[in-house]
């Protein structure tokens, strides 16, 4: 029994090998002697404060080690104390008897929540309550599933069952705790996991698969989607968003790697994209309330920097030991350096380890208001953004961009030393970006804006009601009314195969007399159209207009910045004072007029900037007034390049006419009193005064009419399948004989190309799929009023009776015959002043001289004519006993 003992007690003692100097070893050793007189001098005997016990050292390896594993029959059995050896009271269980309790026994661990193969009661009694497992308990089990490591650290996390119970923390300092952490952890796992849409598809499987599919790393995620399903994470994501952006990468990682193992060969991290935040902030209304939240906000690229690579991970090398130093995880603030080498205590020099050290890409981009956003006097604001990862390079400058990032501070020393106290720059660390293309514009239409516009194109009369809407505060100019209009709609660009690319938009030039309210449409253009870009020509230079270089004033490299042209991308430029331009910068927008892109070619950047946009310039004769005796090319100052790329030439003439005269003033005054702001505080109802109006359509409301035109440039794409060819190719060369015989404008095979875009803009406006007879008649009738507009009036009536069939199209015959009457007035006027040096107050016209002309245009009947509204608001009265027609002044 002595020696078990003795062998037992050696098996259970420290395994610790003999120390050196050890005096206290069993006997009969031979102790080795000593080294050194230092160490011999320790071992007179146990340290202070170690016991005895633990300075004896036990031999278990020797010459009798064999010895402890000999049989001794007497202590080589069970004790028979405690042991029910009566078995045969005990009778065997049927299959089916057993099958049966492992069912109940199953059942009931169910009902505990256990999910091993043993009871989880029988493992951690202590711990539990009732047989139910310990809240602590089932979170290092989820933990350990997970794949988590079940250390010391996991022990204290504790389960947050009601994460929205702050506690009286911050959110920022709450989801930086271990265990709220944990918990927004799994619920946000669970929520990729389980997911599904309306129809019971998994949402994000599909979207990690395609993200795999194209070796990406941004998985984008509906804020909506996560609102509805995990409020208190849509809670904590805006006041918290680094802090809960880096946990959601960790989980999206983990689920991407367990439906796609091997991926993170590929990409090393996934990025959480949040788009659709429901509150869009203006740049100009960003404040210190918004610093350090994730902000959604929209504007246009007006610069950007080149790619460049950013530290995310440091390693350093010693320069004395070579002992590797790191790593430094480097934030977006500070550079973080080594202090000392911990190997050799040295304070440096310390070089960068380039092969250990971890790289990201990184761009700066500067996102500025849009053009059409910015209150009147005000300066466009800009705001800086980072872009990092896979997001840079996502947008270039004159791009519309919705910006959903991180509102964020650094500090600035240039900023202290021009303000003189501390002072924080503020950037946009991006999280997800989104270029508001064709899609997003139709997108705010509602269903019931869709109907109201579908049916408003059911209406016979829908061409000539948006004509008339076009600036219903200007009085007349319905020649340029109609040019607008088609501009706004404007046509079709084709682009085959990615060679040749036509435009599709139609630019206008307004020119003529001052006073005439050209600046007033571009004005009002601006309002009307979803993206305008208004510009006058004396306080816009070629760089301004188009692109320019400049130094980045942190990285001193060179930058592009976006001109107005570029800015006005899939919108209008519109250019005031063109006339005042300077010949050199007039001919940098040559090529955007045309190709529709802007080529730079400066301080080593060679590159092409879309600049998809309807040029509507406005401009002065020579001297002030349009002489009517000398050609159009004659009265502008502008070459013959840019001339011929313009689609419409609207000539405005401040003619003399006392009827039309006086209805412009009493269209004037009307305006002024209804529009007049005490109105509001009187009480008048405008209702009750009536503006005189040139046609008796009703007129669409301008906000309908946005709408509609929003609705038909994105959905309407007008085909030419049934276009009468034969008749554009006649007008083309009966046009180019008559620009030869007059020497005004010259017509060109741009000219064509004006025809067929007119034809299809008048096709948008009526939402058709198809170019019809009408869209061309009204295309051809366009080109040739702009045409004979700019002839000398000694050719221009002889043009009009040359071409009085296409010019008849779509006007009314009473508008025609009122055309005529007023030629014979004017002649009868010009013949008085002639013979007796003055004028009557009334004037006759025979009626036989009207009937004559009528009938050259096919019209024999007059009856109608003269009982209509036109007739008497010209001031014309029909005396059938004498056949007299006369006009009162």
């Amino acid at each position: 029994m002595a020696d078990s003992s003795e062998s037992f007690h050696m098996a259970t003692s420290p395994t610790r090998g003999p120390r050196r100097g050890d005096l206290t070893s069993s006997p009969g050793r031979d102790l080795p002697p000593f080294e050194d007189e230092s160490e011999g001098l320790l071992g007179d005997g146990p340290l202070p404060g170690e016991e005895e016990e633990d300075a004896e050292g036990e031999e278990l390896i020797g010459d009798a080690m064999e010895r402890d594993y000999r049989a001794i029959p007497a202590l080589d059995q069970y004790e028979a104390e405690g042991l029910d050896l009566d078995d045969e009271d005990l009778s065997e269980m049927s299959p089916g008897a057993r099958a049966r309790a492992e069912e109940a026994m199953s059942i009931r661990d169910r009902a505990h929540g256990v999910t091993g193969r043993l009871r989880r009661g029988l493992l951690y009694a202590d711990d539990e309550d009732d047989g139910q497992p310990s809240a602590r308990r089932r979170r290092r089990a989820e933990w350990a599933a997970d794949g988590g490591e079940d250390g010391d650290e996991e022990e204290m996390i504790e389960s947050i069952e009601n994460l929205e119970d702050m506690k009286g923390h911050t959110v920022r300092e709450w989801v930086s705790m271990a265990a709220p952490r944990l918990e927004i952890y799994h619920r946000f796992k669970n929520f990729l996991r389980t997911h599904v849409d309306e129809n019971g598809h998994n949402v994000f499987k599909e979207k990690i698969s395609d993200m795999c599919k194209e070796n990406k790393e941004s998985l984008v995620v509906n804020y909506e989607d996560l609102a509805a399903r995990e409020h208190v994470l849509a809670y904590f994501l805006p006041e918290a968003p680094t802090e809960m952006l880096k946990v959601f990468d960790e989980a999206a990682k983990e689920v991407v790697l367990a439906m796609y193992p091997k991926y993170d060969r590929i990409a090393h991290e996934i990025h959480v994209r949040i788009c659709n935040l429901p509150l869009v902030e203006e740049i100009r209304s960003l404040r210190q309330l918004h610093l350090n939240q994730l902000i959604r906000t929209s504007g246009v690229v007006s610069s950007c920097t080149g790619v460049l690579p950013q530290l995310a991970m440091v390693k350093y090398n010693c320069n004395k030991c070579n002992f590797v130093l790191g790593p430094f995880f480097q934030s977006q603030n500070q550079e973080v350096k080594p202090g000392s080498c911990p190997e050799c205590q040295s304070l440096g020099p310390f070089e960068i380890n380039m092969e250990e050290t971890v790289y990201q890409n990184y761009q700066r981009i500067t996102i500025q208001e849009s053009p059409g956003k910015v209150a009147a006097g005000r300066l466009p604001r800009s705001k800086d953004a980072i872009l990092l990862a896979d997001l840079v390079d996502h947008c270039k400058p004159g791009d519309e961009i919705e910006l959903t990032g991180i509102y964020h501070n650094n500090y600035d020393g240039s900023l202290n030393m021009a303000n003189g106290f501390p002072v924080f720059a503020t950037v946009i660390l991006a999280n997800h970006i989104t270029r508001r293309d064709e899609g997003v514009a139709v997108a705010e239409l509602t269903d019931e804006d869709v109907k109201a516009i579908v049916a408003l194109s059911k209406d016979e009369r829908i061409g000539e009601r948006i004509f008339a809407s076009m600036a219903p505060s200007i009085y007349g100019h319905e020649d340029i009314k109609r040019a607008l209009a088609l501009a706004l709609f404007g046509g079709e660009p084709k682009n085959p195969g990615g060679k040749h690319k036509v435009r599709g938009d139609i630019n206008v030039l307004l020119c003529g007399d001052p006073g005439t309210a050209k600046s007033q449409f571009l004005k009002y253009i601006e309002k009307v159209s979803t993206r305008a870009v208004f510009t006058t020509g004396q306080g816009a230079s070629a760089v301004g207009l188009t692109a320019y270089v400049q130094r980045h004033p942190v990285t001193r490299e060179w930058t592009l910045e976006a001109g107005a042209l570029v800015l006005a991308d899939r919108g209008v430029c519109l250019i005031d004072e063109f006339d005042k331009m300077n010949d050199a910068d007039r001919t940098s927008i040559h090529e955007a007029m045309e190709q529709q892109s802007i080529s730079i070619s400066k301080a080593g950047i060679v590159t092409s900037l879309q600049a998809r946009c309807t040029v509507i310039a406005a401009s002065n004769p020579i001297g002030g007034r349009y002489d009517p005796s000398l050609t159009f090319a004659d009265n502008v100052d502008l070459t013959e390049p840019i001339v011929s790329r313009f689609d419409v030439l609207c000539v405005v003439r401040d003619t003399i006419d006392p009827v039309q005269d006086e209805m412009l003033a009493h269209f004037v005054v009307g305006s002024h009193i209804k529009h007049h702001p005490s109105n509001k505080e009187a009480g008048v109802s405008l209702e009750e005064v009536v503006l005189p109006n040139m046609s008796d359509v009703p007129l669409i409301p301008q906000d309908l009419l946005r709408k509609y035109v929003i609705y038909s440039k994105e959905r309407i794409h007008p085909k030419l399948n049934q276009m009468d060819q034969d008749k554009v190719a006649r007008i083309y060369s009966e046009l180019r004989k008559e620009s030869m015989a007059t020497g005004s404008i010259p017509i060109t095979v741009r000219h064509i190309e004006s025809m067929i875009r007119m034809a299809e803009a008048h096709a948008k406006i009526h939402l058709r799929d198809y170019v019809v007879e009408d869209d061309v008649n009204m295309a051809i009738r366009v080109m040739l009023e702009s045409f004979i507009d700019t002839q000398k009036f000694s050719v221009m009536r002889s043009m009009r009776k040359t071409f009085s069939r296409y010019l008849a199209f779509r006007r009314d015959n009473n508008e025609l015959l009122l055309f005529i009457l007023k030629q014979l007035v004017a002649e009868q006027v010009a013949y008085q002043r002639n013979r007796y040096g003055a004028q009557n107050d009334t004037i006759e016209v025979p009626e036989k001289d009207l009937h004559e002309k009528a009938r050259q245009i096919n019209i024999h009947n007059l009856t109608a004519f003269y009982d209509s509204d036109i007739f008497r608001s010209n001031k014309f009265s029909h005396d059938g006993k004498k056949k007299l027609i006369l006009q009162q002044f």
